[in-house]
């Protein structure tokens, strides 16, 4: 064979092997699950958390192989920034489904959840709903999960142990939204059907402002024990800053959006929120599947500690790919939420550090015992009020 023959067979032989591969290529599906939420603003890191956690989902499961229907896909995420506005959710979603065809899509804020409700059953699309707020769950919507605990499950470990700590006055600071008036709605017939009062209400605009001085003063007029705060991590960290700037000595109630060990990045530590209680930190759990996610994701996030952001969105993903497989589709938004139950029995234990067993009559995820963390001298801990968190 003469050397021309040869190159020409050694092409021939190259195009071909480039046309194969093309088709193999082709041959995998892109499945697309939608995200709306916040990219931007002051909720933005938030948001990214949720989208961290969405994407390690992705990552692992493409990485170990994903078949749907018999055939191979690829799990993509595609996130769309709404700034925490349920009008640029409605409009994010309603792109979602058309241009990507999305049968499945996270919001991870109750207004945008609230949103997409009213139409996501006629459009079959599968709503990922990461808000805590019970009306999510319990407006029976057939095509919608809520992702985290509901928050209500909170509440007595928070009223004992601030009322016991730090008095019977509690004044209302939390953001401004949906989800803070939710809380405010629960927290406040709670205290005082504890005994407490209810010395002032000053939701705040955690999305928009990074001066809460004169808010706080507001609220330190009336002279409070303990302060209801919260919303997203940063800017909580503000709010309880500048509550120990102008005086406040007492405790604070930290709604579970925000995350302590969040928040103490922002307050320098500890110290300022000596007294508070709020949801455990994921990375302070010793659950040995929750300790082999922290380091999975430690480790693809330089050394970065994993918030419930980033481990229940991973979970509520993971999960959807499995519903996906169960129902042999990933364009039936009623067939993947009706297998979603299933797929949540089955998750691998590494791919679910909240320890989630399935869903409850109202269609939100079940948990283990909601685990609460208070701020004692100084140090983060665990609280011996775990017990009565899951009652």
């Amino acid at each position: 064979m003469t050397m021309k023959r040869w190159s020409v067979v050694v092409a021939v032989a190259g195009a071909l092997a480039a046309m194969s591969a093309a088709q193999g290529v082709m041959a995998q599906e892109v499945v697309h699950i939608g995200y709306s939420g916040p990219l931007s603003g002051g909720a933005a890191k938030y948001g990214k958390e949720v989208l961290d956690g969405m994407q390690m989902a992705a990552d692992e499961l493409n990485q170990a192989g994903v078949d749907i229907g018999g055939k191979k896909v690829k799990i993509q995420i595609d996130a769309l920034d709404d700034k925490y506005n349920p009008a640029e959710t409605a409009i994010n979603v309603k792109r979602l489904i058309e241009e990507d065809k999305a049968a499945v899509v996270l919001v991870p804020h109750a207004g945008g959840c609230f949103a997409v409700q009213t139409s996501n059953e006629q459009q079959n699309l599968f709503l990922l709903a990461y808000t805590s707020v019970p009306q999510i769950a319990q407006r029976n919507n057939k095509l919608t999960v809520r992702i985290p605990p509901e928050f209500t499950s909170y509440i007595p470990a928070f009223v004992k142990f601030e009322m016991s700590t730090y008095g019977k006055k509690a004044a209302i600071a939390p953001t401004d939204s949906d989800y803070g008036k939710a809380w405010t709605a629960a927290f406040k017939p709670a205290w005082e059907a504890a005994g407490g009062q209810i010395v002032v209400e000053n939701p705040m605009s955690y999305n928009k402002s990074t001066d809460f001085y004169s808010g706080m003063s507001r609220v330190l007029a009336e002279k409070p024990d303990v302060i209801l705060i919260g919303g997203p991590s940063e800017p909580t960290g503000l709010v309880a800053q500048q509550a120990r700037e102008l005086g406040f000595k007492g405790g604070f109630a930290v709604i579970d959006q925000a995350k302590l060990d969040e928040v103490a990045k922002v307050t320098n530590g500890y110290p300022p929120l000596e007294g508070a209680i709020g949801v455990l930190p994921v990375a302070a759990d010793e659950t040995p599947g929750t300790k082999a996610f922290v380091a999975r994701f430690r480790k693809t996030h330089d050394n970065r500690d994993p918030s419930s952001e980033v481990s229940l969105n991973y979970t509520a993903v993971y999960a959807a790919a499995l519903a996906m497989k169960i129902a042999g589709t990933s364009t039936d938004g009623a067939a993947i939420r009706a297998a979603y139950d299933k797929a949540l029995k089955q998750l691998p234990h590494d791919s679910n550090p909240n320890n989630i067993s399935g869903l409850d009559d109202h269609g939100g995820l079940v948990a283990a015992t909601p685990l609460v963390a208070i701020v004692q001298g100084g140090k983060l801990k665990p609280s011996e009020m775990n017990a009565l968190a899951s009652k």
